[in-house]
C-alpha cells in the first residue's frame, strides 16, 4: 500500500510502471500499467530496454484513498505463445468476466495480443493458449460500448512494428510511408462476443484533418505513433494516442467507434523520457487522464511511472491541453 496519491505525482514508488490503462470496476479506480524492469541496459529504438515480464494492478477506492499494489497478476513464463516483452495492456469487463489484453513478443519475435481472463478486477489472470487470431503489433485497447459491442484499437510504429505488417503479412523489411504521404493509423478489430477472437478483419482507422485530408508521415506533431485508447463523451467517440518522436498525447473525435476520425488537438505536452502513453476514465463525476513520465529515475527512459490529473472538457467538447509539471 502507499500512500494517497497527489496530482502529477507517482501514484506508486516501490516499483517502477507505465502504460497505465485506468478503469472503474466494482466502484473502485483499477490501474492496469506495464511494469518496468530496474536494469541499466541501453536504450534504442527497436524497444529492446522495455523487458517486462509481468503485471502487477493497482487499485485506489478514489482519489482520496492509498493506492493499492494487488501483487503480480500474470507472468511471461505462465503464457504458452509469448517469449518476451509484456508491454502495455488494457482490461474490459463483459459476461462476467474481466479480460486483460496485453501484447508480447511470440517464439518467432513477432509481436501478438493475447487474452488472459479473471473472475476478479485485481486479478490473478489465467491466459489462453495461444495468442488472438490475426492479431499482431502492440497496445492493444479495448471499448465495451454502449450497445455492448466490444472493439480493440491496437498499433505501435519502430518496436511496435506495425510497418511490417502493411501488406496483411509480416514483412521483416517493411517500412513506413514517406513523409509526404498519409500516416499508418491505428488498427481496430470489432470482438466477438466472448472477446477471445476478432469478429472482422482489423481495419486501418483514418484520421484526417479538420478539411478531411489524412493526417501525413511527416506530420509528427499530430500523425499516430503507438497508445491508442478510445472513450465515448456526450455521444462522440474521442481517439486519443502518442504522437512518439514529438512526445505528446493528442486526439480526434469521430461519430463512429471505427473512425474515421478528425484531429482536435493537444491532451498532454511532453513528459520526461521518450514515452507517453496514457488513458482516459470518468470516475463519479469527473474526468482523469492516467500517464506516466520518468521523474522517479530522474529520466531512465525505461524506469517510469504511473501518474493522473484531471482533465477538463471545453463546451464544444473540446478537451484543455494539460501540461504536467504545472
Amino acid at each position: 500500500m502507499s500512500k494517497q496519491p497527489k496530482p502529477n505525482q507517482p501514484i506508486v514508488e516501490h516499483i517502477y510502471t507505465a502504460d497505465p490503462s485506468a478503469h472503474v470496476f466494482e466502484g473502485k479506480i483499477y490501474i492496469y500499467p506495464s511494469h518496468d524492469l530496474d536494469h541499466n541496459e541501453p536504450s534504442n529504438d527497436n524497444g529492446d530496454q522495455y523487458k517486462m515480464e509481468d503485471y502487477h494492478v493497482l487499485s485506489m477506492d478514489n482519489f482520496e484513498s492509498p493506492c493499492i499494489d494487488h501483487g503480480q497478476v500474470l507472468h511471461v513464463k505462465d503464457i504458452p505463445w509469448a517469449k518476451k516483452q509484456l508491454w502495455a495492456p488494457d482490461a474490459a469487463f463483459k459476461n462476467n468476466t474481466y479480460y486483460l489484453f496485453f501484447p508480447a513478443r511470440d517464439h518467432d519475435d513477432i509481436f501478438r495480443i493475447g487474452v488472459a481472463t479473471s473472475t476478479n478486477p485485481a486479478g490473478p489472470f489465467t491466459p489462453q493458449e495461444s495468442y488472438i487470431p490475426g492479431s499482431f503489433s502492440i497496445d492493444p485497447a479495448v471499448l465495451v460500448d454502449n450497445d455492448n459491442r466490444s472493439y480493440v484499437y491496437f498499433g505501435g510504429l519502430w518496436g511496435g512494428q506495425l510497418e511490417k505488417w502493411q501488406t496483411g503479412t509480416f514483412n521483416p523489411d517493411g517500412e513506413g510511408p514517406a513523409a509526404s504521404e498519409p500516416a499508418l493509423g491505428p488498427m481496430v478489430a470489432e470482438l466477438e462476443d466472448d472477446m477471445l477472437t476478432f469478429k472482422s478483419e482489423p481495419q486501418e482507422i483514418s484520421i484526417v484533418d479538420e478539411d478531411g485530408n489524412p493526417i501525413l508521415a511527416g506530420d509528427e506533431e499530430r500523425r499516430f505513433f503507438e497508445g491508442a485508447w478510445v472513450h465515448k463523451y456526450n455521444d462522440e467517440y474521442y481517439l486519443s494516442y502518442s504522437t512518439g518522436t514529438t512526445h505528446c498525447i493528442v486526439y480526434a473525435t469521430s461519430k463512429n467507434p471505427q473512425g474515421p476520425f478528425t484531429y482536435k488537438g493537444k491532451i498532454l505536452t511532453p513528459v520526461t523520457g521518450w514515452t507517453t502513453h496514457h488513458s482516459i476514465v470518468q470516475f463519479e463525476d469527473k474526468w482523469y487522464l492516467f500517464y506516466h513520465d520518468c521523474s522517479l529515475s530522474d529520466g531512465v527512459d525505461h524506469k517510469r511511472s504511473v501518474k493522473y490529473a484531471e482533465i477538463h472538457y471545453n463546451e464544444d467538447g473540446t478537451i484543455q491541453t494539460i501540461d504536467p509539471y504545472k
